[in-house]
């Protein structure tokens, strides 16, 4: 089967085009396992989140190990988390992408996701690298999902399938003011609209936590924010 290295996708909501690399698991054995796409099909907007389907089997292509990978998933900026299609979710995958055009930011450590806490880990490592080495659990629980706090930062994880709404954001940004503190936000399932329409105005960086356990920044303070990572 050709190797798959990456695929243009455009979100079936807002029509925007986006260009999708798959990522790259080590498997046990220590060879690099890729996920085959399929630059042929639409992608599929994830609605509702059912565990057991964002994950599919593959053989290593080295050893013919079978694993347990995260389906391939993509934030859009209008707030819609897209699922890519792939080949053959029963074919052997081919070695790892090859890196291409500009160089690219420093990989972050896979933590696939399969429960809150790690979701949870998955945050805190990519806050480390944001320059904050003293992340742990807020002292003022927010009304919904997981409050983070380091000094001179707040962040709120939202591990649950319902997409994050404009109260979600201001909350958020409310307690962060309270502090004099920075704010993030993390969710797994996206955000609505009129919530992003709501963090663009307050200056809220938005991340969308996909199944391998990579925060996407979805909006330009989030952008910017990703930039300065190490």
């Amino acid at each position: 089967m050709p190797e798959s290295v990456s695929v243009s996708v455009r979100c079936p909501a807002c029509r925007g085009a986006h260009r999708y690399t798959a990522p790259s698991y080590p498997c046990v054995c220590g060879a690099p396992v890729a996920l085959p796409l399929d630059g042929n099909a639409a992608p599929t907007p994830v609605v509702h989140r059912v565990w057991q389907d964002d994950w599919v089997t593959l053989r290593c292509g080295h050893c013919g190990r079978p694993g347990e990978w995260p389906r391939p998933e993509l934030g859009c900026p209008c707030g819609t988390l897209l699922r890519i299609p792939l080949t053959d979710p029963d074919a052997t995958p081919a070695p790892g992408p090859r890196e291409t055009g500009a160089a690219a930011r420093p990989a972050l450590p896979p933590v696939p996701i399969h429960s809150a806490r790690d979701a949870v880990t998955a945050t805190v490592l990519y806050l480390r690298k944001l320059g904050h080495g003293d992340i742990r659990r807020a002292d003022q629980r927010p009304p919904s999902g997981i409050g983070l706090a380091g000094r001179g930062i707040v962040a709120l994880l939202d591990p649950s399938a319902h997409r994050a709404t404009p109260r979600d954001v201001e909350c958020l940004w409310l307690t962060a003011m309270a502090e004099s503190a920075r704010c993030l936000y993390f969710s797994l399932a996206g955000y609505a609209p009129d919530a992003r329409e709501s963090a663009d105005r307050l200056g809220v960086p938005l991340f969308l936590l996909d199944l391998t356990g990579t925060p996407q920044p979805v909006n330009a303070p989030a952008d910017a924010l990703d930039a300065t990572r190490t």
